[in-house]
């Protein structure tokens, strides 16, 4: 299984760019988790983030926030160490 979490929706397009952004890093296998297809999704992810919004990251067991979480992490080089760590 893959070491990065999104939850996501189908339509959303900040969850598209945090894939878009990954893809770039090298992230590998994404485990997609759709919270649009049913309460279960959505209520775990609220349970676990506390955060009600798409897309939500996780790189190993770290909660890395929504897409702007991600891009801040990127542009300070965190990003990639982050990823290499979880290879």
């Amino acid at each position: 299984m893959s070491q990065i979490t999104l939850y996501t929706s189908l339509h959303c397009p900040y969850c598209h760019m945090a894939e878009q952004l990954l893809s770039r890093r090298l992230a590998g296998p994404l485990n997609k988790i759709r919270v649009d297809m049913g309460a279960q999704a959505l209520n775990a992810m609220i349970a676990k983030t506390g955060r009600r919004t798409v897309p939500q990251i996780f790189i190993g067991e770290r909660h890395i926030g929504g897409y702007d979480d991600l891009v801040k992490l990127d542009n300070a080089g965190e990003l990639l160490p982050l990823l290499d760590a979880c290879r």
